[in-house]
């Protein structure tokens, strides 16, 4: 898959480690760091020298209960960031939001890939901006709630994973009808999203299940409430499981890890890129 400039190759043995960027004044991590143009700069040139291989830009925060923002204010915030990157580095870079009018404007700028948490779900003219720009598009799964079946149960493992499977093949339709290849697609399971936190450590667990989708898989599992509410650990306190999950991720067949901690993941990454082709 060509991304930018870049070609990656999921069959190569190597692990791909997105650095997130947040312009945002109240992400969950990293809220208002970042969130003027020279030091989102500064970041970005921070996590290249680090290793990252894809920046992706996010001007609205998707933390739980955020502020919803208009897409006036979000491509305000993304677009000239996006510019500017473009201009200073050769780097493929990720736009993450999910309306329509932001990621035509973005793409416009110079994304080159779109990173949608609803999957193309929430904005019914997404996917055909999308097949406008011919850019690759990172297909979440979300949902408006956690699943439950009828009186507020819970779905027996076998059912939820095959819900999970399904909602992501809608996803999946969605971007081939509006005419996007399907050697532009990225899958990602979603932690942390209309899931609690049996349905999030199952889906790291059992997310070899995805390969028979055949597409890259990305995990974005950075610093969530999985480690949080797993080790009862506040969100400074999460590094060092957010690397050991994105090994297990690695090992079980993902590709691209979103992370806010560029070098220390890389470096695990590399690590067990280094194991894994010793088997083969």
């Amino acid at each position: 898959m060509k991304i930018g400039n870049t070609e990656f190759d999921w069959n190569n043995g190597t692990s791909y480690v997105m650095g997130i960027l947040n312009v945002t004044p109240d992400s969950f991590s990293d809220g208002s760091k970042f969130n003027t143009l020279d030091k989102a700069i500064d970041h970005a040139a921070e996590m290249i020298a680090d290793g990252a291989s894809i920046i992706d830009v996010g001007g609205e925060s998707t933390r739980p209960g955020y502020t919803q923002i208009s897409d006036e204010e979000e491509i305000a915030r993304v677009v000239p960031v996006i510019e500017a990157l473009k201009k200073r580095f050769d780097i493929p870079l990720s736009v993450d939001t999910y309306k329509s009018a932001v990621a035509d404007a973005a793409l416009s700028a110079g994304a080159d890939l779109l990173n949608d948490i609803w999957g193309l779900k929430y904005d019914a003219n997404i996917a055909g901006i999308v097949a406008k720009h011919n850019k690759p598009v990172c297909l979440m799964h979300n949902r408006k709630e956690i699943p439950l079946l009828p009186g507020d149960k819970p779905y027996p493992l076998e059912e939820y994973l095959s819900l999970l499977e399904k909602e992501l093949q809608e996803s999946i339709d969605i971007a081939l009808q509006a005419g996007i290849k399907k050697e532009q697609l990225i899958l990602d399971p979603g932690i942390g999203f209309a899931k609690d936190l049996d349905m999030n450590i199952n889906g790291v667990a059992y997310i070899e299940r995805l390969k028979k989708f055949n597409l890259p898989i990305l995990l974005g599992i950075s610093r969530k409430s999985i480690i949080g509410k797993s080790l009862s650990l506040d969100m400074d306190e999460r590094e060092e499981a957010t690397i050991a999950l994105n090994v297990i991720g690695r090992m079980y067949g993902c590709h691209i890890f979103r992370v806010h901690n560029v070098r220390g993941n890389v470096r695990a990454l590399k690590m067990t890129d280094i194991i894994l082709n010793a088997k083969k």
